[in-house]
């Protein structure tokens, strides 16, 4: 049944990692880590190509409310947010002016009372 509401259709891109993998340490990076799906989503393309001698995770924005069992061991900054807001990390390697760190709450909505008579 539709709701009306559009769906969006990722663009899925295949994954190239262009040295072996067997046997190395990794280091995935992350800028925010949120629910950790996208980690676990990195870990299982990795170990898609091989067996890693060691794994770690360096984040440079941990918001936490994880819903995986994945915890960083390098981490450049824990903020404090509720679940619903929007964490932006700009870098100026992206194309930013500066970088910056910006949490995004989304809009208030109005309680619009509704007389039933």
């Amino acid at each position: 049944m539709m709701t009306g509401q559009a769906t969006r259709i990722p663009f899925l891109k295949g994954t190239d990692i262009p040295f072996d993998v067997e046997n190395t340490y990794v280091v995935l990076v992350d800028d925010v880590l949120f629910t950790g799906r996208t980690v676990r989503s990195a870990l299982d393309a990795l170990t898609d190509f091989g067996r890693p001698a060691l794994i770690k995770l360096a984040v440079l924005v941990d918001r936490g409310y994880r819903q995986l069992p994945i915890q960083p061991d390098f981490c450049g900054a824990v903020i404090d947010t509720e679940m619903d807001e929007q964490v932006k990390l700009y870098l100026k390697e992206e194309g930013h002016d500066g970088d910056g760190l910006w949490s995004l709450k989304p809009p208030q909505q109005k309680n619009s009372e509704h007389t039933h008579e």
